[in-house]
């Protein structure tokens, strides 16, 4: 049974993307020209199986985007792309396809798992993540 700060944690970020969704999907505080910038994950419920998105703000590195959050495993989206990494984003209007690497305490990440831009950072996402963050890399299909 979940307690109740946990509830009240999922209906506020519910609440929050049911109103910022829509509008990033759209291309509204995204933009392909932006290194930092929010982009719509679509991933498939762990649970479910249906369809989910999520606003999440993003840095991109090459044709990499890099996804975070610090409320590691209790994001959903987290679950998800532990479960079926094959995903799709929306970023500037677009729909992009993309293949998602997941970085938490359970799976750190080598550097030479990395794309060249990425590698320095290696070190910091594993002790983020040691911390309770965790990481999604998504490349493009």
């Amino acid at each position: 049974m979940a307690s109740v700060p946990f509830k009240l944690e999922q209906r506020f970020f519910r609440a929050l993307n049911s109103v910022v969704e829509p509008a990033v999907r759209r291309g509204i505080f995204s933009s392909r020209l932006l290194p930092t910038t929010m982009i719509v994950l679509e991933s498939t419920g762990y649970i479910s199986g249906q369809a989910r998105r999520t606003p999440l703000f993003c840095q991109q590195f090459g044709s990499h985007v890099l996804i975070s959050t610090g409320r590691g495993k209790r994001s959903f989206w987290v679950r998800n792309l532990q479960r079926n990494p094959e995903i799709e984003y929306f970023m500037g209007g677009r729909v992009y396809p993309a293949e998602a690497m997941v970085i938490t305490g359970d799976m750190p990440v080598d550097s030479a798992q990395l794309p060249t831009l990425l590698k320095p950072l290696a070190g910091c996402l594993n002790a983020l993540t040691a911390r309770g963050w965790a990481f999604a890399l998504l490349k493009s299909r």
